[in-house]
């Protein structure tokens, strides 16, 4: 059983960089974090994926003294999107047209949905930025919903600054991430073995 959580979760960390990868090439607009990260990149001259690995390693110092417990989902996700949306990032052809942005852009925010609901179901532990959002809601008792939104449109607003892309994929990514987690993570979870219970004699 763990080595089918553990491969899951390395084939929906693996997807979600290339889902990454997918809509920086569509170059529609991004989600907030990737915003952020694609700005500080932009800054820094560094690559996207790099920023990405290196966002959610300090993000994890800030689980500190939110208590936070990293599981092994939550070291691989520091190591793979980001490798994984540079590998991808070299391997994607340059596009052009409107027609094939927006297909890049559509198939990116459903791949996404589907990589978190793999990654998420193989219950190995969260990402740092979900477990900043979980932390926090437990520091403040404010509902998941508002600390959320509040952190992204946080990154979102510094990412902007910095010159990230915000465009019409932000806005569909916004709409969108949730119905398709909400579809997807069922089909992913993995439930923990029920223990069998005595048969009375």
């Amino acid at each position: 059983m763990f080595i089918r959580r553990f491969l899951q979760l390395q084939i929906g960390l693996l997807l979600y960089g290339a889902s990454l990868a997918l809509m920086v090439e569509a170059n529609l607009g991004l989600n907030p974090w990737s915003v952020f990260h694609q700005g500080l990149s932009q800054m820094t001259g560094l690559s996207l994926g790099l920023i990405v690995n290196a966002v959610g390693a300090l993000v994890l110092l800030v689980w500190i003294p939110l208590r936070q417990k990293p599981g092994i989902g939550t070291i691989s996700n520091v190591l793979l999107i980001g490798t994984s949306a540079d590998l991808f990032l070299w391997l994607l052809p340059p596009i052009d047209g409107m027609a094939l942005r927006i297909a890049f852009l559509l198939g990116a925010v459903v791949l996404n949905g589907a990589a978190t609901g793999a990654y998420i179901g193989a219950g190995l532990g969260p990402g740092p930025r979900d477990g900043l959002t979980t932390g926090m809601v437990r520091l403040t008792g404010w509902p998941v919903r508002w600390v959320r939104m509040g952190i992204e449109l946080g990154v979102l607003a510094l990412g902007w600054m910095l010159g990230g892309a915000i465009g019409a994929g932000t806005v569909l990514y916004a709409l969108s991430n949730g119905p398709l987690l909400q579809f997807f993570l069922p089909m992913f979870e993995i439930k923990a073995a029920s223990t069998p219970q005595p048969v009375a004699s």
